[in-house]
């Protein structure tokens, strides 16, 4: 057993480092017929497809409500409060409670585009390259680390504002008061601001991921010449 393991992991090296070397012989487009630009173009335009077609639908009604990839639950110390409610017949409150949460982050999600936008025209041919060679959800990665602060410097007040304007911070606030007014139960706090825009912050990669894994593993999804001739090189 030890040995076929071995096996398989040289030639799982084996064909990484195969696969680096094509890439690092690429400035000069040799018998592949890419260049530097075409390869850092081609990731940028997968990086806009699923931003395109990702993260638009997250901006729509129910966007975040209706898919489960990505749906915003309640914190783990307000799931307690989400049973009382249900358990004494009030489903439909804590239903409204998880829909105001949702349309929050789909209201916020709108500022992303700009910032993904600027973030994606920044990449270089070695980012594409390490990206090229990556994980399945590279590109993605490397969107997270250049816009993950701005964007929830972007989202947190907006869904702050989301909340105020159907008074679901108000009804939330009551609703724990009265829940930790309760003998002999530990009390909650929660940030629902904060935690509402890490969640919206999770969707948005989330489905970016769903459509970078799809042109990576999936000919069909690569749309463009451009994408099938970079992405081939990692097939």
């Amino acid at each position: 057993m030890k040995k076929i393991i071995c096996f398989f992991l040289i030639i799982t090296i084996s064909s990484c480092a195969e696969l680096q070397q094509v890439v690092n012989n690429l400035p000069q487009g040799g018998g592949l017929g890419i260049t530097n630009t075409e390869i850092a173009n081609g990731l940028r335009q997968a990086l806009d497809k699923g931003i395109d077609k990702q993260v638009s639908k997250l901006t729509a009604k129910d966007g975040f409500y209706r898919n489960e990839l990505v749906k915003i639950l309640l914190p783990e110390e307000l799931r307690k409060v989400d049973k009382a409610l249900r358990d004494v017949g009030l489903s439909s409150l804590a239903d409204e409670g998880l829909k105001i949460m949702n349309r929050a982050a789909e209201d916020a999600v709108k500022e992303a585009t700009p910032i993904f936008v600027n973030a994606v025209k920044q990449i270089t041919f070695n980012d594409a390259k390490n990206i090229l060679i990556g994980a399945d959800d590279a590109a993605t990665s490397y969107l997270k680390q250049r816009t993950q602060n701005e964007l929830y410097q972007k989202f947190n007040p907006v869904i702050k504002n989301s909340f105020n304007k159907v008074g679901a911070d108000q009804i939330w606030s009551n609703i724990i008061t009265r829940y930790n007014s309760i003998p002999f139960t530990s009390n909650v706090n929660p940030n629902l601001t904060d935690y509402v825009t890490q969640e919206a912050l999770k969707g948005v990669y989330t489905m970016i991921a769903v459509e970078e894994e799809q042109i990576r593993n999936k000919v069909s999804s690569r749309t463009t010449d451009l994408l099938r001739r970079v992405f081939a090189l990692q097939d």
